[in-house]
């Protein structure tokens, strides 16, 4: 396996480092009372003025990938179940529990995704090696997010004491938002097909969410109070989760393209990991055996799902090639094979 096998992994290992960073900003900044809605319409219309001018540059000169109705309302559909419903619903979430909860609630991404990809079609579980890995895998990581959100265990540092009933608030919208975003995961690769290009779709996208978010912030916060930014860790929040929409929409496109959208999905337990450790030095958030023990088996249960996707990719391919090949062709290949490929080492 050359560096194109590993580009969409490390691609994706980058969006999650982002992520992550995005979380803790966004996070400190809810605590200085900024509105949740506010900031998803901010971010995104930062993200869409980056990504303009790569859009309209990429696009200038080129005939193919016309925009039309179809791929109009494809988009639209995208930006609003992927974006405005599923960001709109995880930072209202965050503002009830902590970066951890809120990254470890939104690790059942995974498992929606597999059930809703199985239920489609796009993911095949039969009786081999690969698909019990798959299925055992994705139990392992739901199973140690679970005990991240909920088992928390002893305390390994300093508590703080939540109210249950936010918690919970908390949990379900973060639980709304993990819908939201393995829907989107599946539909992403119908808005490919549509619209392959992936910066001007990108930059389309942003637009379209901060719109919509806009319209939703109006309804449930009337005020104009709320669109002001105060202090700088507000305004720095907005400016880096804008270029993380920018840079992370375009990877999420072009991974879900090569590898398929539960592939995309499976690295989401990495930012849980990534927020726990980061959110306890920098925000100072607690840390709980339970975190720890949850995030190895997050981890541990990612690389038996991608262990048996490989396995799975595999066998379809060396499946397909048996298919394609005539019967008298793969005759003569055993024949031919018979002989050595490579002459013997002459002796010393």
């Amino acid at each position: 396996m050359g560096l194109e096998y590993y580009k969409p992994i490390i691609v994706m290992l980058g969006c999650q480092l982002l992520y992550a960073g995005t979380n803790l900003f966004v996070r400190a900044a809810l605590l200085e009372e900024m509105s949740s809605s506010v900031f998803v319409v901010y971010r995104q219309f930062i993200g869409f003025l980056l990504m303009a001018p790569f859009a309209y540059f990429s696009r200038k000169g080129k005939d193919g990938c016309c925009l039309n109705w179809k791929s109009f309302w494809l988009i639209f559909l995208l930006s609003f179940v992927g974006v405005t419903a599923n960001h709109n619903s995880y930072y209202m979430g965050m503002t009830l529990v902590s970066t951890s909860v809120a990254s470890a609630m939104y690790n059942l991404a995974p498992a929606i995704t597999f059930l809703m990809a199985y239920t489609l079609g796009l993911e095949k579980v039969g009786r081999s090696w690969g698909s019990f890995a798959k299925i055992i895998g994705t139990v392992v990581c739901v199973s140690g997010a679970a005990v991240m959100a909920f088992l928390e265990g002893p305390k390994l540092l300093e508590v703080a004491v939540g109210d249950d009933h936010e918690r919970l608030i908390g949990c379900f919208l973060i639980f709304a938002s993990s819908c939201c975003w393995s829907f989107a995961l599946i539909l992403q690769a119908r808005v490919n097909e549509s619209y392959p290009d992936y910066v001007s779709m990108t930059a389309l996208m942003c637009l379209m969410a901060s719109l919509q978010s806009g319209i939703f912030t109006m309804i449930v916060a009337p005020s104009m109070n709320v669109w002001k930014l105060t202090t700088p860790i507000q305004i720095f929040s907005c400016l880096f989760a804008g270029m993380t929409s920018a840079i992370t929409f375009f990877a999420q496109a072009w991974c879900v393209a090569r590898r398929g959208p539960l592939f995309s999905a499976l690295f989401q337990p990495l930012c849980t990991v990534i927020v726990t450790v980061l959110g306890y030095i920098f925000l100072h958030e607690d840390l709980y055996l339970g975190s720890v023990t949850g995030g190895v088996a997050v981890i541990i249960g990612l690389y038996i799902v991608l262990w048996g996707k490989s396995k799975d990719n595999n066998s379809s391919t060396e499946e397909m090639i048996k298919k394609t090949l005539d019967p008298q062709i793969c005759e003569s290949c055993k024949i031919d094979l018979e002989e050595p490929l490579l002459p013997e080492k002459p002796s010393n």
